[in-house]
């Protein structure tokens, strides 16, 4: 087919994708769910018409676009938030996702014609969440969450692929090799998550040092520059017999958390490459399936993804944080908040690739799981939350019409604070509140409009103040905006 024909045929399916996620929010429904239904619809067996039978080209595509979209996720969570519940996040990413492959496997065995190697290999291929999907959700329907609910299942959706995929791998060899022993993958697990582990935090500091230090003639090379690290991180890793998913998640915490020049930048490009690989994986993986083959499997897939939201996450959940503080309503959602997205799929073609018996009905099966799991799941968890009493007002996102762009030997930044109801400096004019010579207040949002302050403004309740600040006297002019209640400062 010629080049002009596929780049057209790309285009327009890209743009019915973004048009599709203005739809997703009405029909509260992930939207990376859609994305697979216009792949599917874009296929062989739809109206597009676009027959594609790769499953190596699919698998090879989805790892590239895996590892970015995981350093996104890396990139966007915040250490401060996940470090007091790292041993929750950990216990449910590898613990977890643990029981949850075998619950699952245990019971394919009884509704398929498989061994327990295949089910289990099927329970692994299913085990991880999609933080993608979750998130979507979330902040399409406007849910938010008490406490630290959300930081928790940032922390386990965004870490628990690398069990998964080393289950996968794992189960796959013991497949592929009938006289190796099970014993054989606790060495392989140690390897494989060490190495990660390791490879992971150096290269998330290698990547701080080389963005500090290489000063770049053009400003354009930096993303250029962050993309060839990221996939050395993988490729290193992966090379060395490490899990290379967990040294590129571990390097964008790393990344994410520290403070440099082109940060903000970096960030903007690295989010919109995510959602660039979300919507072309999810298209191709929706080009790849034959929805005449989902038929025949569709009520065994139903019973499988029944008792996996049901039963195998429930259960997967409760006993990694049965030694927790957390209430029963917690766990509840925690468990109800398990959706499968694009790894499992991915992980699908594992078999396929490596000629394991009942490959395709694998990921036929996997696909019709993952179909229903973002379905039923996606459109109720607002309203599990509102039924489990653990939801919050949600406070929408305030975007400014300037920022400010951190530029060496500079040491302020833009912080934004709330006047809290009842402080000591509502009415107030802005000179009255004697702030630091160096700090300056720049933007006020009042009602959703935005006023440039003079000397002379007087502060309202429930003002959104945008402060220019000395690093230096940050904790002094907090401490002006904070008299009475809690920080409104994002």
């Amino acid at each position: 087919m010629p080049i002009e024909y596929i780049l057209l045929g790309a285009s327009i399916l890209l743009l019915l994708s973004i048009i599709a996620s203005r739809i997703s929010g009405r029909l509260g429904i992930p939207v990376l769910l859609l994305f697979l239904v216009i792949g599917m619809l874009a296929g062989s067996e739809g109206p597009g018409g676009i027959y594609f039978d790769d499953p190596q080209l699919a698998q090879s595509l989805g790892i590239v676009a895996l590892a970015f979209i995981i350093f996104a996720g890396g990139l966007d969570t915040t250490w401060g938030n996940i470090r007091p519940l790292l041993w929750r996040g950990l216990a449910l990413s590898t613990l977890g996702v643990f029981i949850t492959a075998l619950l699952v496997g245990c019971f394919a065995t009884f509704v398929l014609n498989f061994s327990l190697l295949e089910s289990l290999l099927l329970g692994g291929l299913v085990s991880s969440t999609d933080a993608a999907a979750v998130f979507t959700v979330l902040r399409t329907k406007k849910v938010h969450l008490k406490g630290r609910l959300r930081s928790l299942l940032e922390l386990e959706s965004g870490s628990n692929d690398p069990m998964a995929i080393f289950l996968t791998i794992g189960l796959i060899y013991l497949l592929v090799n009938p006289t190796v022993s099970v014993v054989n993958l606790i060495p392989m697990f140690i390897r494989q998550m060490g190495l990660g582990a390791v490879m992971g935090y150096a290269m998330g500091k290698g990547m701080i040092l080389l963005i500090k230090r290489l000063r770049l003639e053009y400003e354009g090379l930096y993303p250029v520059l962050s993309l060839s690290l990221v996939l050395l991180a993988y490729g290193a890793t992966t090379s060395l017999g490490g899990n290379g998913f967990l040294a590129v998640y571990l390097a964008g915490v790393i990344v994410g958390n520290s403070d440099f020049i082109r940060k903000k930048g970096l960030m903007r490009f690295h989010d919109g490459l995510a959602w660039l690989m979300q919507i072309a994986m999810f298209l191709i993986l929706g080009l790849l399936v034959f929805p005449s083959h989902l038929v025949p499997i569709a009520a065994v897939s139903l019973l499988i993804s029944v008792f996996l939201m049901f039963i195998a996450r429930p259960i997967s959940v409760f006993v990694s944080l049965l030694f927790t503080k957390m209430s029963l309503r917690e766990k509840t959602m925690v468990s109800w908040v398990g959706l499968r997205g694009a790894v499992p799929i991915i992980l699908a073609t594992f078999p396929l690739l490596s000629d394991i018996p009942n490959a395709e009905l694998m990921f036929n099966v996997v696909f019709f799981v993952v179909l229903t799991s973002a379905l039923f799941q996606g459109w109720s968890i607002p309203v599990m939350a509102r039924l489990l009493k653990v939801d919050t007002p949600f406070e929408r996102e305030r975007h400014y019409p300037i920022e400010l762009v951190p530029t060496q030997g500079v040491d302020v930044d833009l912080v934004e604070f709330i006047v809290l109801r009842n402080s000591a400096i509502v009415g107030k004019s802005v000179v009255e509140l004697s702030m630091p010579q160096d700090s300056l207040v720049v933007l006020i949002n009042r009602n959703d409009q935005f006023l440039v302050p003079s000397s002379g403004t007087v502060l309202e309740e429930e003002d959104s103040v945008l402060a220019l600040v000395n690093k230096h006297n940050l904790s002094e002019v907090r401490a002006i905006f904070l008299k009475q209640g809690k920080s409104g400062e994002t």
